[in-house]
């Protein structure tokens, strides 16, 4: 708001991921926001690690459940982070349990379908 623009911290982080900025170190020892090195990341691995993982999901209104081969929570977690699903606001990771917290109920079953398409659709 400093500079006339009304906006919210969630927008302004938003952008920074839309845009792949990342925090560097400056000479000085602070730190600013620049472009990320890698502006595509290939998404292939990721994509891979949550379907070797995957086992079940379901959802409690706006909560996605996913279960995980035992073991794998975390890293399908990781895989579901990398694949920057914009609906979920936060997850975390059990041992084969990953709770996901969705903004809409609407939200949550458009992503459910999406991610049942990615497990079964070929690589």
């Amino acid at each position: 708001m400093q500079a006339g623009y009304p906006v919210t911290q969630a927008t302004v982080s938003r952008d920074i991921r839309e845009l792949n900025l990342m925090k560097v170190s400056t000479g000085s020892g602070k730190q600013k926001y620049a472009a990320a090195a890698e502006p595509h990341k290939d998404l292939s691995k990721y994509i891979r690690v949550f379907r070797d993982g995957f086992r079940s999901m379901d959802m409690a209104q706006n909560i996605l459940v996913i279960k995980t081969i035992s073991g794998m929570a975390m890293a399908v977690a990781a895989a579901l982070d990398a694949m920057e699903c914009h609906e979920i606001v936060g997850s975390i990771a059990g041992d084969d349990t990953v709770m996901c917290a969705v903004r809409t109920v609407d939200e949550t079953t458009a992503l459910m379908m999406r991610l049942r398409k990615l497990v079964n659709s070929p690589l």
